[in-house]
């Protein structure tokens, strides 16, 4: 492998690992882990932890997609392999 295509590669990981990350924090960590403390507080009628467990997450993933799509496509252009 290419140094170049080595870096893509990392800078790649990196951005996934991250993103990973905020969902696993969202989906456990306010959909299981606190969600007592955020039951406390209501959205929409709902138990805002009820809410993250149950919508929540899936809002947040739909979102990570979009902000991968966003960077994958600045770091192809950055290392010239884009379409």
């Amino acid at each position: 492998m290419s140094k170049d295509r080595k870096e893509y590669w990392r800078k790649n990981l990196r951005i996934m690992a991250w993103l990973l990350a905020v969902w696993a924090f969202v989906s456990y960590g306010l959909g299981i882990i606190l969600v007592n403390p955020l039951n406390h507080i209501h959205l929409g009628g709902f138990p805002l932890g009820f809410w993250f467990a149950q919508q929540g997450s899936i809002y947040v993933f739909v979102v990570l997609i979009l902000v991968y799509c966003k960077l994958m496509r600045k770091l192809d252009r950055e290392y010239d392999v884009d379409e």
